[in-house]
């Protein structure tokens, strides 16, 4: 269903009348065009920063990519910075603050903070800041680089890297205008496992994603050089739930990005299931997840057709939503079956006949319900949790394969469901976030094809929001 609401205070007359009496102004956010032309990664000017200090340990790894990506970058005067850019054949422009005019503005604000040793030193972060957060242009980014706090070498800085937290949060709510803020952890010795994450993080293709903290750790890496502009060249992609709705923007994403899809869905849908496959070229199977031998028949199917697979997207989910008093055992065992049982069967399945390569991505859905909880989806909330379980328990043993396992956990998505919620709890949802509006599936889709980009094998078990920064939950 259009959101009429963001459409009529987009309007001229509108926004003015919005400002004027206080309303929420959900901003168009800029999502990615493919093209062509292929556009670049981020389509405006880049203030890079870091604190200074012996540990400030990321400005390399920073300027080499931003210089990959043909970024407009500036620093600040800082030596350490400026040779770093000059090594990665960057040149950077210089940021001076008390010279600046008005109409130096950014497209994104990146600092390195893993410099930052001490609760003292976190002044060091409002220096960066203070002088340019409110030159951040609609739709921009700010992302912070820190040190996990659990890597850190003692209390005092793991205090200081633990805040960093409250501070992307707190810029997330206080940019507007459709920008995002992002917090990265990156552990000794997964800097060369930066590249993919802040390259989604700085595009429009993270649109609907604010205010989340990613672990970044040492990762295997790819075969050979990662083509950005088809990352999944090769791959074969296994998405179920593809018939529709978030599903089908997961396939054509993960196939816009070079993979051929192998859409899964119940038997009902084969029509739309079909329809949706042809259009990317993909192929598809008709089964029920929950049926005792699904397993079986989807891993011999992606063993037989394609010889094995690269990506595992576990999609597929229903809600039977009812107060807990009032729903009934089978309303229960549904949910828990469709939604968390059967992709753990299927994935236990898959790696009993090693069907899953090496650099293997697994992603499943989870939810922001699954996290916060939810009035009426006891259900479905338990399903989401134990999705979240799912991820945390499987990443460390996983990683001895070399498969990555991740969730994302949208908030409120424009699709048909939501469209058939009531009018209030329908425009609650909308406006109870950062950029008060709803997400896209596209938004979904992105962020799954981010995390099943072979340049993200040091990105596991993380839980992602796509919720625009919710204002439900942690």
């Amino acid at each position: 269903m259009p959101d009429l609401y963001q459409q009529l205070v987009n309007t001229p007359i509108g926004k003015i009348v919005s400002k004027q009496v206080g309303l929420p102004q959900p901003p168009q956010l800029q999502r990615w065009n493919p093209g062509p032309p292929t556009p670049p990664v981020i389509d405006g000017p880049v203030l890079l920063g870091a604190a200074a200090g012996d540990g400030s340990r990321l400005a390399k790894p920073l300027t080499k990519i931003l210089a990959a990506a043909n970024a407009d970058v500036s620093t600040p005067m800082d030596e350490d910075l400026r040779a770093a850019a000059a090594q990665a054949k960057l040149d950077a422009g210089i940021f001076n603050p008390d010279a600046a005019t008005d109409d130096q503005r950014f497209k994104a604000l990146v600092f390195d903070a893993t410099g930052i040793g001490s609760s003292e030193e976190l002044e060091r972060a409002w220096a960066f800041f203070h002088p340019s957060i409110r030159r951040v242009l609609p739709s921009g980014r700010v992302i912070v680089l820190g040190t996990p706090p659990e890597d850190c070498a003692g209390p005092p800085a793991a205090i200081a890297q633990r805040a960093l937290e409250g501070l992307v949060r707190a810029i997330g709510k206080e940019v507007k205008k459709g920008a995002t803020s992002q917090l990265l952890y990156v552990r000794p010795k997964a800097e060369n496992q930066l590249d993919s994450t802040l390259r989604f993080f700085l595009s429009p293709k993270s649109a609907f994603v604010s205010g989340q903290v990613v672990r970044i750790g040492p990762g295997a890496a790819p075969a050979g050089k990662v083509d950005w502009d088809s990352p999944l060249n090769g791959k074969v992609a296994l998405v179920t739930g593809a018939a529709r709705g978030i599903g089908a923007a997961i396939a054509e994403v993960l196939a816009r990005d070079g993979a051929h899809v192998v859409g899964l869905d119940v038997a009902p849908m084969t029509d739309e299931l079909a329809a949706v496959m042809a259009r990317i070229g993909g192929s598809f199977l008709a089964a029920d997840i929950t049926d005792d031998d699904a397993p079986a028949v989807i891993t011999g199917h992606l063993l037989d057709e394609h010889g094995g697979v690269d990506v595992v997207v576990h999609n597929a989910g229903i809600t039977r939503d009812k107060t807990l008093g009032r729903m009934s055992q089978d309303q229960w065992s549904t949910v828990i079956a469709i939604n968390l049982t059967a992709p753990q069967r299927i994935d236990r399945e898959l790696f009993k006949r090693d069907v899953v390569r090496r650099n293997g991505r697994i992603v499943s859905v989870s939810s922001i319900s699954g996290i916060a909880g939810n009035a009426g989806q006891t259900n479905y909330s338990t399903s989401k949790a134990g999705v979240i379980g799912f991820v945390q328990a499987w990443a460390p043993e996983l990683a001895k394969r070399g498969v990555t396992i991740n969730a994302v956990a949208p908030g409120f998505i424009e699709t048909k469901m939501t469209a058939a919620m009531p009018i209030a709890i329908r425009e609650a949802g909308r406006r109870m976030n950062s950029v008060s509006q709803g997400g896209l599936p596209i938004d979904v889709a992105e962020t799954i094809a981010w995390l099943a980009n072979p340049g993200s094998a040091g990105v596991t078990g993380n839980i992602v929001r796509v919720c625009g920064q919710s204002l439900i939950g942690a």
